[in-house]
């Protein structure tokens, strides 16, 4: 890429974020209160994300921790494993704890209005990261990566390698997340000008590499002309990948992801996956606990609620410049 992506540029522009997890938490002095109206940085943020099984999960919730520690804060790093139940939990003990924030990557759209509307009105500011909520007016901040044109992205990549015909495959994620759709739909608008590609097959793997390596399994079983797999993550493309293996089609499907895993790119060095889209996870996560130490201490946000930093296309003309989530 012969100059940086814009989401690099957009990094000047975009602050802060806040924690909640348990993912080893340093013991200090904390603040009996969760206000933060305004006052000196330091107490507990509470950083809660999905599993850290998943790398890019893992990546963020391991960002946010070392910005918040870097800032002077002590954290919680826990994960709510996509269970909306669990996640209220974890909500509810970060209230009690006395955080300040909540740095979040929420368990649904819809389900975790709620318990976000309980942390606000305790007083404990809540930033939004990589997944938004369908309610604005709640948390202080929603920062995301731009689904929309990093699927963009990925899709016109594929379409490429696809040659502009032939039948593929559509792995989609968790119909509760929004990025699940977002991305979808950005494929579908790249994709549906060209009448010669055809979806044999449009299944949701719920994020999961089992679930895709199954129903890929399933699929290319009852149809071995399947030229193309576009997923929605990276989990899911790995999926099914193994699934192309174990059929014994290597080298003979396109594959192509989104999220930016070391995993991921490691088989777009190999030439196994073509493309995915990079997702600014680390940036994120930074960004919005550099905006929480700011509200903490100011008692105002000078960031939009709504905030949006778009991806990169990783493919074999530039994965040796990948690092953690970012391009060098």
């Amino acid at each position: 890429m012969s100059r940086p992506p814009r989401w690099r540029m957009a990094a000047v522009l975009v602050a802060g974020a806040l924690a909640l997890a348990a993912c080893g938490s340093d013991d200090g002095d904390e603040p009996a209160g969760g206000d933060a109206s305004g006052s000196a940085a330091g107490g507990l943020i509470a950083i809660i994300t999905p599993s850290h099984d998943n790398p890019f999960f893992k990546a963020e919730a391991d960002a946010a921790d070392a910005k918040a520690k870097s800032l002077g804060y002590t954290t919680t790093s826990t994960s709510h494993d996509d269970d909306p139940n669990k996640q209220s939990e974890l909500i509810d003990s970060a209230i009690t704890a006395g955080a300040k924030a909540i740095i979040l990557d929420n368990a649904g759209a819809d389900a975790s209005i709620g318990p976000i509307r309980k942390a606000v009105d305790a007083g404990v500011k809540v930033f939004l990261i990589d997944r938004e909520i369908n309610e604005t007016g709640v948390a202080t901040a929603q920062i995301v990566a731009n689904n929309s044109q990093g699927a963009s992205l990925v899709a016109e990549e594929f379409v490429k390698a696809m040659g502009n015909a032939g039948s593929y495959v559509e792995l989609t994620g968790k119909a509760s997340d929004t990025n699940a759709g977002v991305r979808s739909s950005a494929f579908a608008s790249v994709i549906s000008q060209y009448p010669d590609l055809k979806v044999a097959a449009k299944e949701t793997a719920n994020w999961d590499q089992q679930e895709a390596f199954t129903k890929t399994e399933t699929i290319l079983q009852k149809n071995k002309s399947i030229k193309g797999i576009i997923a929605g993550n990276d989990t899911m493309a790995l999926g099914a990948l193994a699934a192309v293996k174990a059929a014994g089609l290597s080298g003979k499907v396109i594959i192509a992801g989104f999220d930016g895993s070391p995993d991921a790119v490691a088989a777009i060095k190999t030439g196994e996956l073509l493309a995915t889209g990079l997702q600014p996870a680390v940036l994120i996560a930074e960004t919005a606990v550099t905006q929480a130490d700011e509200v903490i201490r100011t008692g105002k946000a000078t960031q939009p609620e709504k905030q949006s930093i778009d991806c990169a296309l990783i493919n074999k003309d530039n994965a040796d410049s990948y690092t953690l989530f970012a391009l060098k």
